[in-house]
């Protein structure tokens, strides 16, 4: 469905990064015009119920699906819209701007095709291993632009496994037909509200087998499948409408056509595409952008439900703006270069940026936030305003695996001090 026809009434926002300025495609000024429009215009009257009642965005997702976004990523060829990685991370970013949990969310949906689609046709595969492939993942594909099924991603598992220190702890035992999965994944956004949930796991030969990173599998779980459950309550600090329950397997068959990715590619992608990881930072992007958005906005005296009492003409006020603003250039800046150099097998340097990149993002949403509340005073913590929630959703960036913000640092350190090999034994 057209959005410019349908959402057309509106004054729109700024985009967050203007296509002539930042040289944008032609198809990423398209789809960021989408999501900025649908975000706006929809999406951002209804993230504060999410958010108070903790409870999932199935209005978003119908919404996304009807305007033909839940393919954001898949294949043109498969009837989806073929974004790939940067173009994806710019248009998500506009959604976070105005609902955080669904952005987060929706990242977990899209990463199911981002990575069996272009992460996946840029990497070298034996060519029955890539027809293979092509057949499994047009079954997924078909599920979701034809008929809007959600994916979820279930990563975290409570130990070292989801940054890729560990093998998962969830295990897939081959049997006859396909494998039998246990495990639990705690942290695992859209649990109870997603169709099939993106297992990554570690298969085994037998139950006793050693476990070893390089046999990560990642299949496709449907929802009601038997030995399926959600447990636990959801009550966060933020992000509360991601809805990340535990989710427990428990001895689940899972038939070989469920394999999303091709048995040991994962390993060998997630060592050749590290960008691939971060792809949760366009919701804290946008974040940022709405904090900076909503203090100019009051300042101006312009926000909705508020007095129209202006406080511009305040020296300190102009001060805080302008080191918003400097803020947000600097992290808008540094993720459009690091998402524009993501591809196979970065530089070492590339890589380094990507670290702080991510870094940047997280971090800086959340200072941009606090920042927002001081300049803007008392009133921007009540919860009828949105400065709140965007502080408390910002918070919890810098904690997300795979790439913390101590991991990053701690990744940074090592890589820039020593080189691949080296090691200060005497």
């Amino acid at each position: 469905m057209n959005l410019h026809s349908e959402l057309s009434s509106h004054v729109d926002d700024a985009p967050i990064f203007d296509p002539d300025a930042w040289n944008l495609t032609e198809k990423q000024a398209t789809l960021c015009t989408e999501t900025r429009k649908l975000g706006q215009q929809v999406l951002a009257g209804r993230a504060s119920r999410y958010d108070r009642d903790a409870v999932f965005p199935t209005e978003n997702y119908e919404d996304l699906a009807k305007h033909d976004l839940l393919g954001i990523c898949v294949p043109e060829e498969f009837g989806g819209r073929g974004a790939d990685l940067k173009t994806y991370m710019l248009a998500a970013a506009e959604i976070g701007r105005y609902c955080g949990a669904t952005a987060l969310t929706f990242n977990m949906h899209v990463s199911s095709c981002l990575w069996t689609g272009f992460l996946l046709d840029e990497l070298e595969m034996e060519p029955e291993v890539r027809a293979r492939h092509e057949q499994r993942r047009a079954v997924h594909y078909e599920r979701i632009v034809k008929q809007g099924k959600i994916y979820a991603q279930p990563f975290s598992e409570g130990g070292a496994a989801a940054a890729g220190a560990k093998a998962f702890g969830t295990h897939a035992v081959r049997v006859d037909g396909g494998w039998r999965l246990s495990g639990k994944k705690i942290f695992a956004s859209l649990s109870g509200h997603a169709d099939y949930y993106g297992a990554l796991c570690t298969e085994l030969k037998t139950p006793d087998s050693e476990p070893s990173r390089r046999n990560t599998m990642y299949l496709a779980v449907p929802a009601d499948a038997e030995g399926v459950t959600v447990e636990g309550d959801w009550d966060p600090l933020g992000m509360r409408g991601t809805v990340s329950r535990n989710l427990i397997f428990k001895d689940v068959f899972v038939p070989e056509e469920a394999l999303l990715m091709p048995r040991g590619i994962y390993f060998k992608a997630a060592k050749q595409w590290p960008h691939m990881f971060m792809t949760l930072t366009p919701s804290y992007m946008g974040i940022a952008q709405a904090c900076y958005d909503f203090t100019v906005s009051y300042l101006r005296g312009e926000v909705e439900g508020t007095p129209p009492v202006k406080r511009r003409m305040y020296p300190t006020k102009q001060l805080a703006v302008s080191q918003m603003r400097i803020m947000l250039e600097q992290t808008k800046a540094l993720w459009f270069q690091s998402i524009s150099e993501a591809r196979p097998n970065p530089s070492k340097e590339s890589l380094l940026r990507a670290w702080a990149a991510q870094y940047s993002v997280m971090e800086n949403a959340n200072e941009l936030a606090q920042l927002a509340i001081r300049t803007c005073g008392g009133q921007s913590m009540l919860k009828s305003l949105p400065l709140e929630r965007l502080y408390r959703d910002s918070r919890c960036g810098s904690l997300m695996l795979p790439w913390t913000s101590e991991l990053c640092m701690d990744m940074m350190g090592k890589a820039a001090l020593y080189e691949v090999g080296e090691n200060d034994d005497a």
